[in-house]
């Protein structure tokens, strides 16, 4: 089994996933199939991120597996505080209730645990004059 990294985003912020695959491509080769599928995909992907849509089609015509989040069979989060390892929830049908919810106009009872979202850093320098 051979792994494959695909990166998006720039230094600080980026997003990753990966895909395996049962032969062994060579790297240049694999690199010139992702350039050529973001070539021909990246104005009209409909996924999250064009790196989903790239690992969408590697799976479908290429032989390889996304290890995407829905493939999860367990998932455990880590700390050296006791308290911070936990099993976490892979979706089961309180998570689907607790998107329906997300439609109302109710404010969510959610603590956080599972949630669905993505971090951004951004440099603030306190004192600085605001933007025109």
């Amino acid at each position: 089994m051979h792994f494959y990294e695909l990166q998006e985003g720039e230094r600080d912020t980026f997003f990753d996933l990966l895909l395996f695959r049962e032969e062994e491509m060579d790297a240049d080769e694999f690199f010139a199939l992702v350039q050529s599928i973001r070539r021909r995909i990246q104005d009209s992907f409909e996924t999250e991120s064009l790196i989903e849509a790239i690992a969408h089609e590697l799976e479908q015509d290429h032989d390889f597996v996304f290890v995407s989040d829905d493939r999860l069979t367990a998932a455990v989060n880590i700390s050296k505080i006791e308290g911070d390892n936990f099993l976490a929830d892979l979706g089961s049908e309180d998570a689907e209730d607790s998107e329906d919810s997300e439609d109302s106009d109710e404010p969510a009872d959610n603590d956080g645990e599972g949630a669905d979202y993505r971090s951004i850093m951004a440099d603030f320098e306190p004192g600085g004059s605001p933007p025109h």
